[in-house]
């Protein structure tokens, strides 16, 4: 996965995150939108309306005084807490 970024604003963040598709999108964004401080979170992956694009555009719209690069972390943080919590728990079930 690589990142790169489109637009930093104060608070909006456009960034291209290559070689995922919608099941991760879905997931990132479903935290964002958990995220205190996120107004809208949203992602694009549209080749054919966009000239081409490929890679899903992710657009993270914060409250003033919310970093949106701070409110990606701790939703990818999120993420990352609960895979390994359900991870556990499933290890546990078997």
């Amino acid at each position: 996965m690589e990142l790169r970024v489109i637009d930093n604003e104060p608070t909006e963040l456009s960034i291209e995150i290559t070689d995922e598709d919608h099941t991760f999108m879905n997931v990132l964004k479903g935290a964002l939108l958990e995220t205190e401080g996120v107004d809208a979170a949203t992602y694009d992956v549209n080749p054919e309306q966009s000239g081409g694009q490929t890679e899903p555009i992710l657009t993270i719209k914060t409250e003033e005084g919310t970093d949106p690069l701070d409110a990606l972390g701790d939703a990818a943080n999120n993420v990352k807490e609960k895979a390994s919590s359900f991870r556990e728990s499933f290890e546990a079930a078997a």
